[in-house]
């Protein structure tokens, strides 16, 4: 339970305990799972297979493998890697597309022993090479169809489809040295540098997600769950080994199938699945469709971004939301989510899972206060053992325990801002590293995305830093509407505007289908469309220049917005296409070199459109044309 020296109290939509966390406190759930790691995850799989052999296992399409039929197939691969040499704490390389192949290829690696190096077939090779050689994998597990396409290494290949080897090797569970201290898998994520880091997690890390997840969540043979991620996503572990090792089904959803959110609700309908993992882009769309009471969907779990929606109340499932660093195997924070009809914040990540610790802490690694922010640290039975070949960045990020009398007891440094509410959950406020300072503020993008989601016509939204070729910082909004909605500038600003301050009002709104997703089901900043005159939000049609006054006005403009100026309209107000006070400096010194006039700093804060701008100018001029003598314009006029 969660643990404190101050007095419990019972939370009602969750099966845990909680406290109220004070300065000097973190949050914290233990629980005694000690008594059950005796065995590791490929043992608990065989244990099931024996106790009931006939029983469904994996399901891919209209195929499917019998738990006896898996743990044999397994044990085929797993007596040949150990033949070849692999045992505990050998990395073996697994390039396998999303099959029943896969779940043999990761299982059989975990029976020999080793442990088990995800690569995505669809990674580019660079990539691919790149981890190959981190890892130097003696042996790479794959598909015949994926060889040619592989990068070269000096890992002995082992197609799973034709290797003619396999089926040779006895079905007999191989001798099993590993203990829960060994490596389960390694499973690399993106690196600050630009190269991916490979994260080492452990059996005992496993067994304590399995154990959790089993009983927070109730799981029995009977259960029907999903299995939608990348294998290079460590979700894929979540979504197998806690289902595999009680008895119940895991369900392979069609590679085309898991991204339409519409189709993927009804397979979820017709198979009777009752609990699925969906990453949280996905999990929004699914849950926000209309569903029938008579579905078999106890749980929708979702995970891997910050989650914006409370689920609808007629919603015939509890929406589980999770958060977890890979460092710390998947899951370290969990809350079963409720419907909110008025929320003035998006939904908390909750609670720390079994034997986890939580610790929101400032710059000077001191507990903040309830309410304040800081970096979130974790510590537990979770952590990884580091990264692989990286021992500079794991002293970096993996600290030792600041408030802890056990030897050796680390935390581990998230980069992820966070703060505990009054009733002890715990509200996600981004990445630090994704914090902007335009102008001198310092700005959390998230706050400003929970401003614009309360708008009823926004399903979602994601709020970025551009930076223009003059260096100038702008902020940039994209927004996915709600089905047969529409929305204005007007609307929006006028909505931001009684919640914000100006200067965290984006200066551009966005309008895309969907937010763009990388291969693991996170949102790929890097593929978010640069503003253009098609995708970026306007309240009216654009007017195109019609003077030469109103011309050269665009072009000057459209240089210092560095876009085209076929994108600006007469009526488009400059400080809502991007413009700054310091650009309106530079225009006002524009604007003397090509008409000779001199604009007054608070000029175009008075008439901030081209047509307004370009009027005044003209008056200007002819103003100063009316105060010339006869002999001056006539010199002019030469």
């Amino acid at each position: 339970m969660f643990t404190h020296s101050v007095n419990s109290t019972e939370f009602s939509d969750a099966t845990s305990i909680h406290t109220t966390p004070t300065p000097t406190q973190s949050l914290t759930n233990e629980h005694n799972w000690q008594t059950h790691w005796n065995v590791c995850v490929p043992q608990l799989v065989a244990m099931q297979a024996t106790a009931t052999p006939g029983a469904v296992a994996l399901v891919e399409g209209d195929q499917s493998l019998t738990y006896q039929a898996l743990n044999q197939r397994a044990n085929q691969l797993a007596n040949y890697l150990q033949a070849l040499g692999v045992g505990p704490d050998t990395l073996v390389g697994l390039c396998v597309e999303r099959s029943l192949d896969m779940v043999v290829g990761l299982l059989g690696i975990l029976k020999a022993g080793g442990a088990y190096v995800p690569l995505d077939p669809n990674y580019p090779p660079t990539r691919l090479s790149f981890m190959l050689e981190d890892t130097q994998v003696p042996v790479l597990v794959t598909q015949q169809r994926l060889v040619d396409h592989l990068p070269t290494s000096k890992a002995m290949i082992v197609c799973l489809d034709n290797d003619p080897v396999l089926p040779a090797q006895s079905t007999a569970d191989p001798a099993f040295s590993a203990t829960p201290d060994n490596l389960a898998y390694v499973i690399y994520t993106s690196g600050s540098t630009g190269q991916p880091k490979g994260v080492q997690i452990t059996h005992n890390s496993l067994l304590n997600l399995v154990y959790w997840h089993q009983q927070e969540f109730s799981i029995t043979p009977v259960d029907r769950a999903t299995q939608v991620t990348s294998p290079s996503f460590d979700a894929t572990g979540w979504e197998l080994w806690p289902y595999l090792s009680i008895g119940a089904s895991v369900h392979i959803v069609d590679e085309q199938l898991r991204t339409m959110a519409l189709h993927l609700r009804d397979w979820l309908v017709q198979n009777r699945i009752t609990i699925s993992f969906l990453p949280t882009a996905l999990a929004e769309s699914v849950m926000g469709l209309e569903w029938s009471t008579e579905t078999a969907l106890r749980f929708l779990l979702t995970g891997a971004d910050t989650l914006h929606q409370y689920p609808p109340a007629n919603l015939p499932f509890v929406l589980v939301n999770n958060y977890g660093p890979t460092e710390t195997t998947v899951v370290a924070t969990s809350v079963r989510i409720l419907p909110v009809d008025h929320a003035d914040m998006p939904p908390s990540i909750g609670y720390p899972i079994s034997n986890t610790q939580i610790y929101i802490l400032d710059e000077h690694q001191q507990q903040v206060s309830t309410g304040e922010p800081g970096e979130l640290h974790i510590g537990g039975v979770g952590l990884a053992r580091g990264y692989l070949n990286q021992p500079e960045l794991t002293e970096e990020k993996f600290i030792p325990h600041p408030f802890s009398s056990e030897p050796g007891a680390r935390l581990y440094k998230t980069g992820d801002l966070a703060r505990f509410l009054p009733d002890g959950q715990i509200a996600f406020m981004g990445r630090i590293d994704h914090q902007i300072k335009i102008r001198g503020y310092r700005i959390e993008p998230g706050e400003i995305m929970a401003a614009l989601n309360k708008h009823p016509a926004i399903q979602t939204s994601l709020v970025i830093a551009r930076e223009d070729t003059h260096s100038d910082k702008r902020l940039v909004a994209y927004l996915v509407l709600a089905p047969g909605m529409q929305v204005t500038t007007s609307s929006l600003r006028e909505s931001l505007s009684a919640q914000l301050p100006d200067y965290m009002i984006p200066a551009t709104f966005v309008i895309i289908e969907t937010l763009p997703l990388t291969q693991n089901g996170k949102i790929d900043r890097a593929a978010l469309p640069e503003p253009d005159a098609i995708n970026t939000l306007r309240d009216n049609t654009i007017v195109a220049p019609g003077t030469p006054t109103e011309q050269r006005l665009a072009a000057i403009i459209a240089s210092l917005l560095d876009i085209q100026a076929e994108q600006i309209g007469i009526e488009d107000n400059f400080f809502l296409l991007g413009g700054s006070s310091l650009m309106g400096t530079q225009i006002n010194m524009r604007v003397s070199e090509v008409f000779g006039v001199d604009l007054a700093l608070f000029t175009l804060f008075e008439v901030p459109t081209i047509r307004q701008l370009a009027a005044e100018i003209e008056q200007m001029i002819l103003a100063q044309l009316q105060s010339l003598s006869d002999e001056e314009v006539m010199r002019l006029l030469q």
